[in-house]
């Protein structure tokens, strides 16, 4: 991706120049009919752009390939997507003789200004992944979405009034809570990958604690785990959440009491000892977090084995 020159869409017009269509009937929010859609690749069947706005899209035959991020993005088979401003997204475009359909729902942040909107929809997970899946639908709940587009179409389309952009923004609210209980749902109906994934997790921690470089490189962080694992600190914290109940700091903390209590009850270390080994500069540090995990000290958990 570095090597491909980056286009920084800032407006909504601009967004609907690079899909080949006339210009939005809003400035800061606009419903694309993705059948309609002739991107404008130039001489390279690539595009790589970073948006100042966000973008739901729900398509079908979609012809290329996404990489959001740095990870190409699974859309194959699922029906939505989700774009945060400031995201850089490439797309290979692929001629087929099967036109795609569906939506794009763009809104520019400010679109969003002054309604309790404008702040939690940061809160939705799905935005900030560095995702590597779409939001895969059943048909009832393809219908569901499809329906609650339809309405802020019609509302978009629909002669602009004092009541309009907070009946539209209320109906983005809908969609964006239904679709956080799909991908629950999704994380949930993926069971085997999900726990490949926890294996993995237990792996990566097994190995860092085990080595001799965590003196050197200390405790490691969400985000240093997320990337031994190729996934975004957000998706991987939302899926160990949703099969553990815990975040991935806490399973952190986890195989590092069990590499405490390894070490107090088979060694004869001191607890300095023992604390420098698994990456605290300061022994009162690691004896606080043994006592709040464990309500016991290091030494109290010792004199059990001796």
């Amino acid at each position: 991706m570095s090597n491909r020159k980056i286009q920084t869409i800032q407006s909504l017009a601009e967004f609907h120049t690079l899909c080949g269509l006339s210009g939005p009937e809003h400035p800061l929010i606009s419903m694309i009919d993705y059948s309609k859609v002739v991107y404008n690749t130039g001489d390279s069947n690539v595009l790589t752009w970073v948006q100042q706005f966000y973008l739901i899209g729900m398509k079908r035959n979609v012809n290329g390939k996404l990489q959001y991020g740095q990870q190409k993005y699974d859309f194959d088979e699922g029906l939505m997507t989700f774009v945060a401003p400031g995201q850089v997204l490439s797309f290979t475009v692929e001629r087929s003789e099967v036109r795609p359909s569906g939506f794009l729902l763009l809104i520019h942040p400010d679109f969003l200004w002054n309604s309790t909107l404008a702040s939690r929809i940061k809160q939705f997970d799905f935005f900030g992944y560095g995702v590597n899946e779409a939001l895969f639908l059943s048909e009832k709940e393809e219908a569901v979405i499809a329906e609650l587009l339809k309405l802020i179409q019609q509302e978009y389309h629909s002669s602009i009034d004092a009541y309009s952009q907070s009946i539209i923004i209320s109906q983005i609210e809908v969609v964006l809570n239904y679709c956080e209980r799909f991908y629950q749902r999704q994380f949930i109906t993926r069971k085997i990958i999900n726990h490949q994934v926890l294996s993995r997790l237990e792996q990566v921690l097994e190995t860092y604690f085990s080595s001799d470089s965590i003196v050197e490189k200390g405790l490691p962080s969400v985000q240093q785990i997320a990337t031994e694992i190729n996934m975004s600190p957000n998706y991987l914290s939302s899926l160990v959440k949703s099969l553990t109940g815990q975040s991935t700091q806490q399973l952190i903390h986890e195989k590092l009491i069990e590499k405490a209590k390894e070490k107090l009850s088979a060694t004869n270390l001191s607890v300095s000892e023992i604390a420098y080994e698994l990456g605290f500069e300061h022994s009162q540090s690691f004896s606080k977090l043994f006592k709040s995990k464990t309500a016991q000290s290091p030494l109290e958990f010792r004199a059990k084995f001796n």
